[in-house]
């Protein structure tokens, strides 16, 4: 899902920069106000396991990729507002230093993978949860849905910004001066990808991780996981 440079204007870039920098702002104040001395190294690993999966990228026609994420994993354990930090972090390095999606587009991959993700998918997950015990089939069957909702939106959101580019920005003869393939091509192949592959990797990665910090760790969760923990 990572978008490389060249495949959005520059005035695209802006415009997801400046969507991108209000919420981390907020999310800044939220986590500096509610983090505990606990949750620090929490955060850091879950920046590094969410690094970590999106390694594993799988190309995508259209300038872009299909991985997992962690993002609803991390929402769920540390609240949406760690979430954004920890994910957009990840990023971050991933940019700088392994070339993993661009400078310009930082600001496009952080609202899909570091906003729309973990919110959507915390968002769900809190809803189809509600009242129910940690561990019953509805609890999982909510983890399963917001990670797999959550990553497919993000996908959606990459595959639209993509998509409107031949569409806003193009020679006077037509041709495209940034992403060459239309909203027909960019939404079918990132949500094929998505819905089928990465989808199934973010939901795998999810409930893989939360069983084994409840089980050996002994976390407590926000949510209806536990009664302390979270940021949400």
């Amino acid at each position: 899902m990572h978008i490389p440079d060249g495949y959005l204007s520059p005035s695209s870039c802006a415009v997801m920069y400046a969507a991108s920098a209000p919420v981390w702002y907020w999310s800044a104040k939220k986590v500096k106000e509610t983090l505990t001395a606990r949750m620090v190294p929490l955060l850091s690993i879950f920046a590094a396991f969410s690094f970590v999966v999106m390694m594993f990228n799988v190309p995508v026609p259209g300038g872009t990729t299909a991985h997992a994420v962690g993002g609803t994993l991390m929402a769920i354990i540390l609240g949406p507002w760690a979430a954004v930090i920890g994910v957009s972090i990840a990023l971050l390095v991933q940019a700088l230093f392994f070339g993993d999606g661009g400078i310009l587009t930082y600001g496009a991959n952080c609202f899909n993978m570091a906003i729309v993700l973990p919110f959507v998918g915390y968002f769900i997950y809190s809803l189809i949860s509600r009242g129910a015990a940690a561990g019953s089939r509805r609890h999982w069957f909510a983890v399963a849905l917001g990670s797999y909702a959550g990553i497919n939106t993000a996908a959606l959101c990459a595959a639209i910004e993509l998509g409107l580019q031949p569409l806003l920005f193009h020679t006077a003869g037509g041709t495209p001066l940034y992403c060459p393939y239309g909203l027909s091509q960019t939404i079918p192949a990132m949500l094929i990808a998505h819905l089928t592959i990465a989808g199934i990797a973010e939901v795998v990665a999810t409930e893989g991780v939360l069983a084994f910090t409840r089980h050996s760790i002994h976390l407590n969760l926000p949510g209806n996981i536990g009664e302390e923990g979270g940021m949400g």
